[in-house]
């Protein structure tokens, strides 16, 4: 009987996040240990089928850099990194692109299909969903001065069509996107997916931009988990090297979609099962919640 009592205290806590939400659109970058541990993947797809089951309307961005790095190693082909982006050389991005766009959007799909949802996999190429141009990587020189390196097929969006989501959405469906974008002349482009996920947050007006990571969230000088932190808070941590290395390219990239007009943007540890619930529908969260 009290296990009984436990669950209806859960969801009369869950009560209210579901009445707000309902109607709203929710954009999930999906990466790290989530993506590869098997009890997780079917823990977010769950997620996300409820989620969808309530109302909301759930955008799936995903990663697949691990998965790109085991395909090209069995192709004999060596990766090179300038500040943490792949070089993408034109047999490169052909390998990205198989993997991204083919194997891991289609297993999301297929798992997401398998729960109960009604996934549909896309790329930035698709109805050109993700207009793209090259994005050259800035590195400074030992004498200060900043030179721009062109690394390749590695893009930056330009412009996100939301029609081909916007029609998904009506349709009840789950559209995930593979970070692939597309140019002026068809040409394909290898995006960050934290990037990707966060101009389509932008671009859809989203309630909600959350990234699922391999860490418990975003933490202050002396280690200590914040669960909810401002845009000028964010930037002062980074000052103060609190926030450093891969972690700095994932606040950034909340707080442009929240100057873009995203309401909230979380980060928060995908190693967790059920992290997207547990950090939407309880009072507390378990990661960081990042606010204008």
């Amino acid at each position: 009987m009290k296990n009984l009592i436990e669950k209806a205290n859960t969801l009369m806590e869950a009560l209210p996040y579901i009445r707000r939400f309902s109607g709203k659109t929710f954009v999930i970058k999906y990466g790290g240990h989530a993506m590869a541990d098997e009890k997780l993947k079917e823990s977010f797809a769950l997620d996300v089928v409820l989620l969808k089951s309530l109302g909301i309307n759930t955008v799936i961005v995903h990663g697949g850099g691990p998965q790109i790095n085991d395909t090209l190693k069995r192709y004999g082909i060596v990766s090179q990194f300038v500040r943490g982006m792949r070089v993408t050389d034109a047999e490169t991005m052909q390998v990205v692109e198989m993997v991204l766009a083919g194997q891991v959007n289609k297993e999301v799909v297929g798992y997401l299909n398998q729960h109960g949802g009604r996934a549909v996999g896309l790329s930035g190429k698709d109805g050109t969903l993700l207009l793209s141009k090259k994005l050259l990587q800035e590195v400074k020189g030992d004498d200060g001065t900043v030179e721009q390196i062109d690394i390749g097929y590695v893009g930056d969006v330009v412009k996100v069509n939301t029609d081909l989501i916007t029609a998904l959405e009506q349709g009840k469906y789950i559209p995930v996107i593979a970070p692939i974008g597309v140019g002026p002349d068809g040409e394909s482009y290898n995006i960050n997916a934290d990037l990707v996920a966060g101009r389509v947050a932008a671009a859809l007006n989203a309630e909600k931009l959350i990234l699922l990571t391999d860490i418990n969230g975003v933490k202050d000088t002396s280690g200590t988990l914040l669960q909810s932190l401002s845009v000028a808070e964010l930037h002062r941590l980074i000052a103060e090297e609190a926030i450093t290395g891969g972690m700095i390219p994932k606040v950034i990239c909340c707080a442009d979609a929240l100057r873009d007009g995203v309401k909230k943007a979380h980060i928060i540890d995908g190693r967790m099962p059920h992290a997207v619930l547990l950090e939407i529908f309880t009072d507390v969260g378990i990661g960081t919640e990042i606010t204008k």
